[in-house]
């Protein structure tokens, strides 16, 4: 990205200026969701939608529907050592607390939701929403107890239920019955990232792997 202010560059991934007089600098990270927007619909009936600008589409300057497809097509180039593990491509939901990161396949995740697992010494659990493309992350301790997150089999929508107290929870990470109603899981920053791009951004990362 570049800033008009100053001509700096700035890193998409890190937010950090790489290039210019602010070179060094770094921008302030906000949570975001990364959602499809029926489920977004469904959680924000009256949610407001960005609308995109006539020009700039007559101009064919914004992505076409495809990309996704388009990007498995293109080298891919790096300056680090491409770690093999994983074919380069392959998209990973990326976590990082504390300093430590962890990358979870969304093949992965897709056999196993939701995973329950520890970053940085945080307890956490990655969930994918009903449409299978949604994810969100959330920290799993209430009151400082952790809970063991299963999936209540057989229910649309999603419903989470805990070991501890049997309370269940719905997918925005909130506690809608038994005894913890009312709760709500402190939400985790991810990325859902390509594998290559992750382990140039976090070398030390480690990779989840179903036992």
């Amino acid at each position: 990205m570049r800033d008009e202010e100053t001509g700096s560059w700035w890193q998409q991934v890190t937010g950090e200026a790489i290039y210019g007089p602010l070179k060094g600098q770094r921008l302030q990270a906000f949570y975001h969701d990364e959602l499809t927007f029926a489920l977004w619909r469904q959680e924000r009936p009256n949610g407001r939608v960005l609308r995109p600008d006539e020009r700039i589409a007559g101009a064919g300057k914004y992505a076409p529907a495809d990309w996704e497809q388009r990007m498995t097509k293109v080298p891919v180039t790096t300056s680090a050592t491409q770690d093999k593990a994983l074919e380069p491509r392959t998209l990973v939901i990326g976590v990082k607390i504390n300093d430590m990161s962890r990358a979870y396949p969304f093949e992965t995740l897709l056999k196993q939701s939701p995973i329950v697992d520890e970053v940085g010494q945080m307890p956490i659990v990655i969930v994918l929403g009903d449409d299978k493309k949604s994810v969100r992350v959330f920290e799993r301790t209430i009151d400082g107890g952790k809970l063991e997150l299963l999936q209540k089999p057989n229910t649309s929508p999603l419903r989470l239920v805990d070991a501890e107290t049997a309370s269940e929870w719905d997918f925005t990470g909130r506690a809608i019955g038994g005894p913890l109603s009312g709760k709500q899981l402190a939400k985790i920053p991810m990325l859902n990232d390509y594998w290559f791009d992750w382990k140039t951004y976090n070398p030390n990362t480690t990779l989840y792997q179903l036992e």
